[in-house]
């Protein structure tokens, strides 16, 4: 849609609104709602940028089985053991389970954590995308997520690259598919979500670059004939970066693989067919790719969601097919980011809102257990090449190092360069609000 209004109007309170472009889902001074140039004028505010550390966050929804990954049970009895053997990998002493044998070849790149606590037990990403329980600072709007965090502490790498982007595909299950929210920041530091909502942002629908330089004359126009009574100086610079946005190929350029070497997007493959999907995310393997190219072009942080692995019945079937793919594209990511130099500036984690339950029900399934999880991690110059923790021989709680939610989003923010024991961000109320309660990183990774 391509919308101009003529000549200013006063309103009831007399203060004359400007003329407003809209093109796409992006308006320029639109009046109500929130549109490009608000967004980038609000993201001004993040001061000095740092260098670009990023970060892609892997959500498994559904809750995936710790002890069928990364924590097999090889002394538990056969009814919570399961189907699976652990292997070796290239770090000795730790064994992962069988159906993850790249991983295996490169886990001195890779840090298992085996003892997640504190899972609140909702089906959704909520807690892996922000560190919080749902419901926290509810009266306030909300925490928000790691990258709309980000979005406000670092601002956009590039002005025409959204700095937080959500890839999770759209699931009937729909907490499965929330990219991270900006809570009490508003919807200026929202995830752009080039697959659901916005996509619209990134089309012109039928307007030429031509045409639209035509457009931005004329609102500089319209800013011109305003100047005297509202000492206007036509466009201001987050109008002319949201037409940078509109008018640059970057950012769709990133999200096309058709630009991208054959043989490295055979590399991740493509996760088809997809299997157990049911209500939940497919199993997108290119989806990481796309992440590291949109990384490539500026973004800060990425999020997706994979597969849907609420396991009540199958769950070996389903690990077998969801962990083989997973495998795939993980340890192409990670080898892809090594290769490029990027990985210790990329901090890659993988994780799922709970694990599942030691015994094997009458299904061949496992069901809902918030009483432990797991985390794969890569990047962000961590200290890899870990397992950490551990929980009982029958994978039910842990009994070393257990891990909080908010310990693993602390060491993502230090990666990413943010200081978590002095940062604060303005709530609402006028009042400073740390990023996170428990703020200090993991001391085995940092």
């Amino acid at each position: 849609m391509l919308t101009i209004l003529g000549r200013g109007q006063k309103y009831c309170d007399g203060v004359s609104r400007r003329a407003f472009l809209k093109i796409g889902g992006f308006a320029l001074g639109s009046i109500g709602g929130v549109g490009l140039a608000d967004i980038l004028q609000a993201q001004s505010a993040a001061g000095t940028k740092s260098s670009h550390k990023a970060v892609i966050n892997v959500f498994l929804g559904g809750g995936p089985p710790h002890q069928d990954m990364w924590d097999i049970k090889t002394e538990a009895p056969a009814e919570i053991r399961g189907e699976f053997q652990p292997i070796a990998t290239s770090v000795p002493g730790i064994q992962i389970g069988e159906c993850f044998p790249k991983i295996a070849s490169m886990m001195d790149k890779f840090v298992a954590i085996r003892s997640v606590v504190g899972c609140s037990g909702g089906h959704d990403a909520y807690q892996c995308v922000s560190g919080w329980p749902r419901g926290a600072m509810a009266s306030l709007g909300g925490p928000p997520s790691i990258g709309s965090a980000l979005a406000k502490i670092r601002g956009p790498v590039d002005p025409s690259v959204p700095p937080t982007v959500g890839l999770a595909q759209n699931t009937s299950h729909g907490p499965w598919s929330e990219s991270g929210q900006a809570g009490f920041l508003g919807d200026a530091y929202k995830p752009f979500k080039p697959n659901g909502e916005m996509m619209a942002d990134l089309t012109l629908n039928g307007v030429t670059l031509d045409r639209l330089q035509d457009r931005k004359t004329l609102l500089k126009s319209f800013g011109e004939l305003e100047r005297a009574a509202e000492s206007n100086r036509g466009l201001n610079p987050f109008t002319e970066e949201a037409f940078g946005v509109l008018t640059s190929s970057k950012l769709v350029d990133a999200l096309d693989l058709s630009k991208e070497d054959p043989k490295l997007v055979a590399r991740y493959g493509d996760g088809k067919p997809y299997q157990y999907q049911y209500d939940g995310a497919p199993t997108c393997n290119d989806h990481l790719l796309i992440a590291r190219r949109l990384v490539e072009a500026g973004v800060r942080s990425v999020t997706l969601s994979y597969g849907r692995w609420d396991s009540h019945g199958a769950n070996f079937d389903l690990v077998r097919d969801h962990g083989g793919k997973l495998d795939q594209c993980v340890s192409a990511l990670v080898e892809d980011l090594d290769e490029r130099g990027m990985l210790d500036d990329v901090t890659v984690v993988v994780w799922g809102e709970f694990g599942r339950t030691p015994k094997i029900n009458p299904n061949a399934g496992r069901d809902h257990w918030p009483q432990v999880s797991c985390a794969l991690l890569a990047g962000g110059g961590m200290r890899t090449g870990q397992a950490i923790g551990s929980t009982n021989r029958l994978g039910e709680h842990a009994v070393n190092r257990p891990v909080e939610f908010q310990e693993i989003v602390a060491t993502i923010y230090h990666n990413l360069g943010i200081d978590t024991m002095t940062t604060t961000l303005i709530d609402p109320t006028g009042r400073p609000q740390f990023l996170l309660d428990r703020r200090e990183p993991m001391r085995e990774l940092v």
